[in-house]
C-alpha cells in the first residue's frame, strides 16, 4: 500500500479569505486539526486583533462563529465557518478517500497538505481541482511504501486512532461519527482524542515520508 502526501498552494480567491488578505496584508492563519463538516478552530494573527476581526467580519467568504481566548504565542483563536469554496474542496478530497491534514495561509495564498492512500486518488483529485478552477499548484509529493520497513511517523496508538476514525467515517463529508462518539468508541475523553488527532496530524505532515524515516517515541 502506498501512502501519499500532497502539498498544494491555492489562491485565497479560490478557497476563501481573499478580502481579509486585501485589507490586512500581514494576516496569517492556521487551521487547528482537520477541516471537516463543522466550523473549524482557526489560529489567526496580524498587526492588531481589532483590525483582523473587523476584516474577517466584512469578508463574504467566511462567518465568525465564535471568538475564543488568545493563544500563548500571540495568535488569536476563532471558530470560522468557511464558504462553499473550501467545502467543495473538502468534498473532492473526501470522496477520493483522502483527508486534509493541515491548512494555513499567508500572502494571499493557502498552503494545504493532503493525505491519500494511492496515487490514482491523487490524479483524480487533481483533475477535479482543475475542473473546479481551484488553480492549485502542487509544491511537493511524498510517498511511503508501507510494506518496505514498517516505519511511519505515527506511534502505534496514533495509527490505531487514525485507522478507527477512518473506519467509522470521521473523515467523511458529512461525518458519520462525531468526535464524542469516536472518543467513546476508543474509551478516552473527547479532549484527549482531539489532542491525539492533532499530534497525529502534526507527525504526518512534518515527517519526511520516505523509506528512511526515523522511529518515533512513545505517546505521552
Amino acid at each position: 500500500m502506498m501512502t501519499t502526501v500532497v502539498e498544494l498552494e491555492v489562491p485565497a480567491e479560490r478557497l476563501g479569505l481573499a478580502r481579509t488578505f486585501d485589507r490586512v496584508q500581514t494576516f496569517e492563519f492556521q487551521v487547528s486539526g482537520l477541516i471537516g463538516e463543522g466550523p473549524p478552530l482557526v489560529y489567526v494573527s496580524g498587526p492588531e486583533r481589532e483590525r483582523v476581526e473587523s476584516a474577517l467580519e466584512r469578508d463574504p467568504s467566511v462567518d465568525v462563529i465564535a471568538t475564543l481566548d488568545d493563544a500563548s504565542d500571540g495568535r488569536w483563536l476563532l471558530r470560522l465557518e468557511f464558504n462553499q469554496g473550501i467545502k467543495t474542496f473538502q468534498e473532492i478530497v473526501s470522496e477520493n478517500d483522502g483527508a486534509i491534514l493541515e491548512a494555513s495561509g499567508q500572502d494571499g495564498t493557502w498552503s494545504v497538505k493532503l493525505l491519500f492512500h494511492d496515487r490514482e486518488a491523487v490524479s483524480e483529485c487533481h483533475s477535479l481541482f482543475e475542473q473546479h478552477e481551484f488553480a492549485a499548484t502542487v509544491t511537493r509529493v511524498s510517498s511511503m511504501n508501507d510494506t518496505s520497513n514498517g516505519q511511519t511517523p505515527l506511534t502505534e496508538i496514533q495509527y490505531e486512532t487514525i485507522l478507527k476514525a477512518h473506519e467509522l467515517g470521521y473523515f467523511d463529508v458529512p461525518r458519520q461519527v462525531t468526535l464524542e462518539e469516536l472518543a467513546s468508541e476508543l474509551d478516552i475523553s473527547h479532549q484527549a482524542l482531539s489532542e491525539r488527532l492533532r499530534r497525529s496530524h502534526s507527525a504526518l505532515v512534518s515527517a519526511e515520508l520516505s523509506n528512511r524515516m526515523a522511529p518515533v517515541g512513545m505517546d505521552r
